[in-house]
């Protein structure tokens, strides 16, 4: 009797460890029963980038407390780590990095959710990673088209990043063939007809600057010239000392703060190129506090930048319900991507509430893919087949007295 009850009480204990690790599906994931998923962020959270990603960090947080850490009516936990792809050697995202922090998501089963890139170049080394591993990638910032559309970059684009032939990758920001022509558009309005085009032979640097010179070109704007930069160089003085003997009236850079932009502007405006003189435009990797500190907030004065999106104190109805709420939890103002934090967030919860009989990376994969009129903090939107979402609102914005400030919509 008592190896009776004894036999009892260890199959009892048993039954209720197996309870407490979920129910193991065919799949091989498991159903909510008191199981735990994992949400990746990868991001630069090291260098100058730090600035714009805590604000990022803050939503995702922000969105993750608001669902108390838990899915599929509380009995999935969520579990949330914050990964930095970048070294304080370089400053910047790093390719080893970026690979170590894919890898270690990949060989992570409790990981199902990959936040990220920040940097697009960053997303062509942990896509084919995280697309062998099944786990689905949400960007709130990559922009470069490359990633996602047919004829729209490289050789290869974007199926070289697909080694299974299936998607895996998402970005809930407009890409930057619609940014680009944007900001061709919007230099024509402002009255360019002669251009000075440089880029920072990043893949978003380069990309964006291609489209533009091609907009540019089509609406009978002048290239003056075209040179990619040494994103290390000390100065660019006898750079901009070439460019001003072409006497343009723009200067654009495609690429992102951590490039020096904020040393070109320094010596463009010591070469006689003042703002009232020649404008000076860049993309949203110069969207940021970061730039003004690293320009100069004097020489910073008078800066175009484009956005996909408008900034989030332009956001209407549950935008601007989200922009007021953070600003009252951090008592500061997000920055221009912090807002697709938030919406990243968004999708993999409303994408893991719909997996909750089978948590396996293919069926969250499968469900962020399915996002249909999405009514989130953005508007009503959808991804498409591709991974791309279907907003296609830009902006222009111009430094006025130290900050950026919204100047239009954008066509």
């Amino acid at each position: 009797m008592k190896r009776f009850l004894s036999f009892s009480l260890v199959l009892t204990m048993i039954m209720v460890i197996l309870a407490a690790c979920g129910t193991q599906t065919e799949s091989g994931g498991t159903t909510a029963a008191s199981t735990t998923v994992t949400i990746v962020s990868s991001l630069p959270r090291t260098g100058s980038s730090k600035g714009q990603t805590d604000t990022i960090v803050n939503a995702i947080k922000m969105r993750l407390e608001e669902a108390n850490y838990s899915a599929c009516e509380g009995k999935a936990t969520i579990k949330y780590e914050d990964l930095d792809d970048a070294t304080a050697a370089k400053g910047a995202w790093d390719e080893a990095k970026e690979a170590e922090n894919a890898n270690a998501a990949a060989s992570n089963k409790d990981v199902m959710v990959y936040i990220g890139t920040f940097n697009s170049g960053a997303a062509k080394i942990s896509i084919p990673i995280l697309n062998n591993a099944g786990i689905v990638m949400i960007s709130p910032a990559n922009t470069y088209p490359g990633l996602t559309k047919d004829g729209k970059g490289d050789a290869g684009e974007p199926g070289v990043y697909y080694p299974k032939g299936t998607r895996n990758y998402t970005r809930v920001v407009p890409a930057d063939d619609l940014q680009g022509a944007a900001a061709g558009n919007w230099a024509k309005e402002l009255g360019v007809t002669n251009v000075y085009i440089l880029d920072d032979t990043e893949l978003y640097g380069k990309g964006i600057a291609d489209v533009f010179a091609s907009t540019a070109e089509k609406n009978g704007i002048k290239i003056a010239g075209r040179d990619s930069i040494d994103a290390k160089a000390s100065d660019y003085k006898a750079l901009m000392s070439k460019i001003a003997a072409t006497n343009p009236d723009m200067i654009y850079f495609g690429g992102i703060t951590q490039s020096n932009a904020g040393q070109l502007v320094k010596d463009m405006r010591a070469a006689g190129m003042t703002a009232d003189k020649v404008k000076f435009m860049g993309p949203d990797g110069i969207f940021e506090q970061a730039f003004i500190d690293a320009a100069g907030a004097d020489n910073a004065e008078g800066v175009y930048a484009t956005f996909g999106g408008v900034p989030p104190a332009k956001l209407e109805g549950k935008g601007a319900e989200w922009y007021n709420a953070y600003k009252t939890k951090f008592s500061a103002e997000p920055e221009a991507y912090a807002v697709y934090g938030y919406e990243s967030t968004n999708v993999a919860l409303a994408a893991i509430n719909k997996s909750c009989d089978s948590l396996t990376r293919e069926t969250i994969l499968k469900n962020v893919f399915a996002t249909k009129d999405f009514d989130g903090v953005l508007g009503k939107w959808s991804f498409d087949a591709s991974g791309d979402t279907t907003l296609t609102q830009m902006s222009g914005q111009q430094i006025k007295n130290g900050v950026f400030e919204f100047v239009q919509i954008l066509k």
